[in-house]
């Protein structure tokens, strides 16, 4: 008779998160933008490269877009946009106080 493994519950991690998925003050680097290309490159050209720290800021009132620091600016995007925004987190990064 075989006995039963026992395994734990599956947990389904995705390696890549999005913008809009993270809480307040949690830096992340980007990783890839999924955005028609007009698009991209205006954000690009804000700031919003791979590779580059973003740290996600306060949202308007009434759930409206939502501030990101990139490069030493401000930057405010809706959540659709952010959505597309794919990022790496390093788990030793500390939550940042913005004003």
């Amino acid at each position: 008779m075989r006995a039963k493994q026992r395994r734990g519950p599956k947990t389904t991690a995705l390696p890549f998160q999005t913008l809009a998925e993270l809480p307040t003050g949690q830096r992340c680097i980007i990783d890839r933008l999924e955005l028609p290309e007009d698009v991209a490159r205006r954000l690009m050209e804000l700031g919003f490269l791979p590779g580059n720290e973003v740290i996600p800021g306060k949202r308007a009132p009434g759930g409206g877009p939502r501030v990101f620091r990139v490069d030493g600016s401000e930057v405010a995007l809706r959540d659709d946009t952010a959505a597309k925004l794919y990022i790496r987190r390093d788990p030793e990064s500390d939550f940042v106080v913005l004003p």
